[in-house]
């Protein structure tokens, strides 16, 4: 079983792993985790349409489904770390399609409704695996009274 979180370096690692586990195909080994919290500040790795417990791809050409997925993850990840959806404070979107925009704002629009992020939306030429169309990335800081 995975650990949900460890202590590293001071700062809250939470759900650690190895690419080589979650990279097979490629000859990778590097220690990363999918959010770490820093003081009251959560970073939250970039987020795809991807089972965290599995790691399978999930929403497999279908770029709302794996924005769903990404905002999915980041919410849980945002509560692993004693965080919410209403810390947000950036957010930045890849996608591999400009045609993809509307979809996926709207879709990440549905999840951040009444917070009003920051955002920043890139178009690239691909992402790590060529099925994944879609990754988020997020920024949330806890307030005080919440902690």
């Amino acid at each position: 079983m995975t650990q949900k979180s460890i202590v590293a370096g001071g700062h809250l690692r939470v759900r650690p792993f190895n690419t080589s586990r979650t990279y097979p195909e490629q000859n990778l080994d590097n220690d990363l985790c999918q959010a770490v919290v820093a003081g009251n500040t959560v970073y939250v790795r970039g987020q795809i349409g991807q089972d965290l417990d599995t790691s399978e791809s999930v929403g497999i050409g279908d770029v709302e489904a794996q924005t769903e997925r990404a905002m999915a993850n980041i919410d849980m990840l945002l509560r692993e770390a004693g965080s919410e959806m209403a810390h947000l404070v950036k957010l930045t979107i890849y996608i591999v399609d400009p045609r993809y925009r509307e979809t996926v704002y709207r879709t990440i629009g549905r999840w951040t409704k009444g917070v009003h992020p920051i955002s920043t939306g890139l178009v690239v030429s691909a992402l790590a695996r060529p099925e994944w169309l879609v990754e988020v990335d997020a920024v949330a800081v806890i307030p005080e009274v919440a902690r």
